[in-house]
């Protein structure tokens, strides 16, 4: 990128996430804003939320992303990039239509958006902008003018991403008793979604068996594994497996699930198992619930030694790859010749999110793509 760090025409970063409870009150509130339209009676989102109030009913991706935010703006500060961030989130405070409300109002007229997901799929991309879409229809609702918007393409395999996760794997390695390490496999860990979701995940031409989704995790996860045996010697054996399955269960969704895998793995004599996260940018609930406590568990059924790698979270690499992902979009909005920083098969990922990108059931206006009503 050139050494004056330039991020015209853009004004502003916005930080767009899910949002947690950050409470025992906030846990069914929240839950309802998740699961709006879908009918679900109060007491059943009591039982969900239980995993909730096993911690407190503090979910931990409101602190995260505060965390990231302050890296953000120290690195951006460090490096001279004047360009103020902002943070929103989809299902709890501070809420997105207040933050676009906000900008607006700080007279920010061309916003990009970093979203705390790094893969293509409905919920962590088209869903997001389909909230962005929502919340640019209420601020015309108050007759404000509107943003114009962009979104941060994938970083999936940015090296910024992939380098704290490859040192993660390798810290939880040698954490492992010696006697287990050499022979240790090595979960990757992602959210399951519908298959039929999956298989439609990314640009149309990208559909197929499992679709741009899974594809990008295994990309990410062989560059780690390849990592992993060139700084160590050892080639761990590895698989793409997925955790925090909800919904009917008649409706496929991805798998193995980590636990079934836990108990594959055992059964086929792996000595232990680390489980990598990749598919989360910091400790969600389904980090912790889900693997630090869910699979931990079964795991001591078992007698398998596992240990869980750390997320990227707010790691001055992720943050320094967040700047150089602002300064490589605005230069294609200026019109120059930028050459996108990517690792692995799958090179990197597109700007503009095509029509027919990880479509809905239902279809629905969405911002900061080919297809928005608000280009």
């Amino acid at each position: 990128m050139p050494d004056v760090l330039d991020a015209t025409p853009y004004d502003a970063l916005l930080l767009l996430s899910f949002g947690g409870p950050e409470g025992p009150d906030d846990v069914v509130p929240f839950l309802e804003n998740v699961t709006r339209g879908r009918g679900i009676p109060k007491e059943r989102l009591k039982e969900v939320g239980q995993h909730y109030f096993l911690f407190g009913g503090v979910s931990p991706i409101n602190d995260q992303n505060r965390a990231l935010l302050d890296a953000l703006r120290k690195d951006f500060a460090e490096h001279g990039l004047d360009l103020p961030v902002y943070w929103g989130n989809r299902n709890w405070a501070p809420y997105l239509t207040d933050a676009l409300r906000d900008m607006v109002r700080d007279g920010r007229r061309r916003v990009l958006v970093l979203a705390t997901s790094a893969y293509a799929s409905y919920s962590g991309c088209r869903q997001y902008r389909e909230n962005l879409a929502d919340s640019l229809a209420a601020l015309r609702d108050e007759s404000l003018e509107l943003p114009e918007i962009d979104k941060l393409r994938h970083y999936f395999n940015h090296p910024g991403f992939i380098e704290p996760m490859i040192e993660g794997v390798l810290a939880s390695l040698a954490d492992l008793p010696a006697d287990v390490r050499a022979g240790a496999h090595l979960a990757f860990t992602t959210h399951s979604i519908p298959t039929s979701a999956a298989d439609t995940s990314g640009p149309a031409e990208e559909h197929g068996d499992g679709g741009a989704y899974v594809r990008q995790h295994l990309d990410v996860a062989r560059l780690i594994a390849d990592a992993v045996r060139e700084r160590t010697g050892e080639d761990h054996p590895w698989q793409l497996v997925y955790q925090s399955r909800s919904g009917a269960p008649h409706i496929p969704w991805l798998e193995p699930d980590i636990c079934d895998h836990l108990e594959e793995r055992r059964a086929a004599g792996a000595p232990a198992v680390v489980m990598a996260p990749i598919g989360f940018v910091s400790d969600h609930m389904e980090v912790l619930y889900d693997l630090d406590t869910e699979a931990t568990a079964k795991a001591a059924e078992l007698g398998l030694p596992v240990r869980r790698s750390a997320t990227v979270g707010a790691d001055p690499r992720f943050a320094a790859a967040v700047r150089d992902l602002i300064l490589e979009r605005a230069a294609t909005a200026r019109g120059q010749r930028v050459s996108p920083c990517a690792l692995g098969a799958l090179g990197a990922s597109h700007d503009l999110c095509p029509v027919g990108c990880c479509p809905a059931r239902a279809p629905r206006p969405a911002a900061a793509g080919a297809d928005s009503p608000y280009a």
